[in-house]
């Protein structure tokens, strides 16, 4: 594993607990930085901060709620004086049905999550990075925004809004020291996939021209580079992690 620098650098990263979140909260602790871990699960987010050593810590947080984030920032702040980089990885699939059939509920809480959350926690945090005049921003987004996954509309309608509110906030902050990447994985085997059908799981692999899923590591090197000062040129942009599958 190549070793970047995020010596001394400190992170959140939201979902950290567990999955793709945990392996890009792991990559960043081995390039040197610390890492406070956002999630839901107490249990999980605290055995995942024992797991990744003495620094770092966890802080429980509903990323749907402002209240909650607020406060997330605050008790962030008090043991780490910086928040050097923000993750958005919290998100959750939704079940896979037609858009006419899809639950009123279950779409109102995948966009609170995948795109209400996401917008929350740069809201709160940015503020600090101006401050800073540093800071680097990642959010999580997925093929399935530029595509658009049949049977995950509301899914791939909050992945394409996260594209779109990187490309916006990047122009916002462009003239200062903080920048805004997003990532658009597809398919990544995780404990993501218990939410999904096997026909879509079967369909999602179907589409990726290397016949295989990703890997938690190497979407956490894409991630963990985003972190990194040496990402000083790009910002509202969005980087690639499909297996040949995206088209653009």
């Amino acid at each position: 594993m190549n070793r970047l620098d995020f010596e001394g650098r400190h992170a959140v990263v939201t979902g950290g607990a567990a999955g793709l979140g945990y392996a890009i909260a792991e990559r960043l602790v081995g390039s040197g930085g610390s890492v406070t871990v956002w999630d839901r699960d107490e249990a999980a987010g605290q055995a995942a901060a024992r797991r990744l050593g003495g620094g770092n810590g966890f802080v429980q947080v509903d990323v749907a709620s402002e209240a909650s984030v607020r406060q997330a920032v605050q008790a962030t702040l008090q043991r780490k004086p910086r928040i050097d980089a923000l993750v958005n990885s919290a998100g959750i699939t939704g079940p896979n049905t037609r858009l006419w059939d899809y639950p009123v509920d279950d779409w109102r809480q995948v966009i609170d999550v995948n795109l209400n959350g996401l917008f929350l926690c740069c809201r709160e945090v940015v503020p600090a990075m101006r401050a800073a005049n540093y800071g680097r921003i990642v959010n999580i987004a997925s093929v399935a925004g530029k595509d658009g996954n049949p049977n995950a509309s509301a899914y791939s309608a909050s992945k394409a809004a996260v594209i779109a509110l990187t490309k916006s906030l990047g122009k916002e902050l462009a003239d200062t020291g903080v920048r805004v990447n997003c990532v658009t994985p597809a398919a990544v085997k995780t404990a993501i996939f218990d939410q999904m059908s096997q026909e879509h799981i079967q369909f999602m692999l179907a589409k990726i021209p290397m016949g295989r899923f990703g890997t938690p590591d190497e979407i956490a090197a894409m991630v963990a580079w985003l972190c990194t000062e040496e990402c000083s040129f790009s910002t509202g942009a969005v980087f690639d992690l499909s297996g040949g599958r995206a088209t653009y």
